[in-house]
């Protein structure tokens, strides 16, 4: 109930959550916006439309105006000193990744992976301003699809569609004293299976679009 005040007490360099945080904070302080109303929230609105449109058109973050003006005091709720953002576990919405990119001025690094990876195989690059795919994969990672036609998903698809696997030295030996387990979670080739389906795009990010087992992600 009070993270945003230990938040601003300790001034993190690097911030790393989920988005059922990142909502929160986006609901509270759209929310005390709207609730001002008037002169004050056309100038707000006027001000992220302007930073998105530079961000994903010339991957900026950071505006001479709008910045001293009215994200600066945004800055501070995260104690103003934050360079680097990184975001996991689900889903970001696009509007929300956006809003944290150009009131803290500062990229969100968005990363997929699983425990059974030891981590995020993959992740998206900072110097990159679009939002919704989760990067390539990392260097300890290779990355594959496979068809899952009963699903309609093919790797010939233009871009290809499919079962996302791993293989590298960050993927896990395998279950512990869990033998029939552990023969469940590879193929036949030592790749580990995802689950999630992704499609690959032209420059390597990778973007979850389905699911392949019925496991729900909640936020």
């Amino acid at each position: 109930m009070k993270l945003t005040s230990d938040i601003q007490e300790l001034k993190p360099t690097l911030f790393a959550s989920v988005p059922r945080l990142y909502n929160k904070i986006y609901d509270k302080i759209v929310g005390s916006v709207n609730q001002a109303g008037g002169a004050k929230k056309s100038l707000f609105e006027t001000a992220v439309a302007a930073k998105v449109h530079n961000l994903e058109t010339r991957c900026q973050y950071t505006h001479a105006i709008y910045d001293p003006l009215i994200f600066n005091k945004v800055k501070q709720i995260f104690g103003g000193r934050v360079r680097l953002m990184t975001t996991g576990s689900a889903p970001i919405s696009r509007d929300v990744s956006n809003f944290f990119k150009i009131a803290f001025c500062v990229p969100i690094m968005e990363g997929y992976g699983q425990t059974e990876t030891g981590g995020a195989p993959c992740l998206s690059h900072d110097t990159d301003p679009r939002t919704q795919h989760v990067g390539g994969p990392i260097g300890s990672a290779k990355i594959r699809l496979r068809d899952v036609p009963e699903m309609g998903y093919l790797t010939t698809d233009n871009p290809p569609r499919g079962e996302i696997q791993f293989y590298g030295p960050c993927v896990f030996k395998g279950y512990f004293k869990n033998q029939e387990k552990t023969k469940e979670a590879f193929d036949e080739d030592g790749w580990l299976c995802t689950g999630d389906v992704g499609v690959i795009h032209e420059n390597g990010s990778v973007q979850i679009i389905d699911r392949a087992k019925n496991i729900f992600k909640l936020s």
